[in-house]
């Protein structure tokens, strides 16, 4: 279980191959088509274009694993994501334009996995925290 972390953490936060059939062969090796993102049916190259999205408005992106705990079929992993808003950042409040300034959040996400590849994901990600760090709610502060 490990190992799959490790490439969830490679796949979303290292460039993807400009190639779309590279880029969604990535994403397929780790996650059921569709699979279930906080209740709703999500394809593979939904998941494609959201990584694409991510890492466009993202600079120096670098997840962390902060803590992991596992079950049978069932990951929980705490992950630290920082880096520097560079791009067009799609948020709960709209599209926020890129800032240039430094972010560092926690997510965390349980994952059901079948047969080594996620069928589902619940994720409570600190939108709200990173919304402050990168001045769209009032005076920036610095991350972390």
């Amino acid at each position: 279980m490990a190992d799959l972390i490790d490439r969830l953490l490679a796949a979303w936060s290292e460039p993807l191959p400009g190639e779309p059939g590279l880029a969604r062969a990535r994403f397929a090796a780790l996650y059921a088509d569709p699979v279930t993102v906080n209740g709703i049916a999500t394809t593979v190259d939904q998941l494609v274009a959201r990584a694409r999205a991510m890492q466009a408005a993202l600079g120096e992106l670098e997840l962390v694993l902060a803590d992991l705990v596992v079950r049978p079929g069932v990951i929980a992993a705490t992950i630290r994501q920082r880096g520097r808003h560079t791009g067009p950042l799609m948020t709960p409040l709209g599209e926020l334009a890129p800032t240039g300034a430094r972010f560092d959040v926690l997510s965390i996400d349980v994952l059901h996995v079948e047969d080594g590849r996620i069928t589902a994901v619940w994720v409570v990600a600190d939108d709200l925290g990173r919304l402050l760090q990168l001045g769209a709610l009032g005076p920036a502060r610095p991350a972390g």
